[in-house]
């Protein structure tokens, strides 16, 4: 079994042949799906698709590049559905930052506010983080560690093989890997992945994005876990069905689903 603890099915790119990618998925073994919220406008659709699959959970969150949706946002509206599993995905994103450097720290700076206040919002529910890192290690470590987010752990998703958020494995945060790892530039991954607790595994497409190999250039969907799961299976010198079982053991455990 598999879990895809990272794949954004309330995307237009599926919206014509969701069933038959979810079938395939379930053919291949992926016998769970998480849709993470990242941006607002499509989080009724998530649902949607949660309610109409037992399979697949949401979660509820704004994405850095969203975080002026924020405000508007109703948590609470959603936050305690029963599909509902995490909160995220949030994080900080400096990759794009545009225009002065003064405009560049206050668009830091709404970040982390955002960030923060998601933080809190997890906390109080009692939900796992889903956690986006690009560009911005040591300030989300620093976060994570000053506001608690232990409190509730979470993943970092589409973990950027910066050792530096190793330690965070201590502070209950498990490392989502995705399709990036087949890559031929993931050298640096390739030389992480083995100092990563093997308790605090989990697999993710990202989808549909960041498409392994063999398929890059195509859409991503969740039956191309198969090839993480391969690849990672490789590299740790693991059994392909030991690297299943228990990184969806530990997606089970984080998300608290059955």
């Amino acid at each position: 079994m598999i879990i895809d603890t990272h794949v954004h099915l309330d995307d237009e790119r599926y919206r014509d042949d969701l069933d038959e990618v979810l079938h395939r998925a379930r053919e291949g073994g992926v016998k769970r799906f998480i849709i993470p919220g990242a941006d607002p406008k499509n989080l009724q659709r998530a649902i949607e698709i949660a309610q109409n699959n037992s399979d697949v959970y949401f979660a509820v969150g704004v994405h850095p590049y969203d975080m002026d949706a924020f405000d508007s946002l109703e948590f609470e509206k959603y936050i305690n559905h029963p599909k509902c599993v995490a909160v995220g995905e949030c994080g900080l994103d400096y990759f794009r930052l545009e225009g002065s450097d003064d405009e560049k720290e206050r668009e830091k700076k709404r970040q982390k506010e955002v960030f923060v206040a998601q933080i809190e919002l997890a906390k109080k529910y009692k939900k796992p983080l889903i956690v986006h890192i690009r560009d911005a290690s040591m300030d989300s470590k620093e976060i994570l560690l000053k506001y608690n987010a232990a409190e509730v752990g979470g993943v970092l998703h589409c973990y950027n093989a910066d050792e530096e958020l190793l330690s965070l494995a201590k502070e209950g945060f498990y490392f989502g890997i995705g399709g990036v790892l087949t890559f031929s530039n993931a050298k640096k991954l390739i030389h992480v992945l083995p100092k990563i607790p093997y308790d605090k595994l989990l697999i993710e497409t990202d989808g549909p994005y960041l498409t392994p190999s063999p398929h890059r250039g195509e859409r991503n969907e969740p039956f191309y876990t198969t090839f993480v799961a391969k690849k990672m299976s490789e590299l740790l010198e693991i059994p392909q069905e030991n690297i299943e079982n228990t990184t969806s053991q530990n997606a089970l455990r984080l998300f608290d689903i059955s």
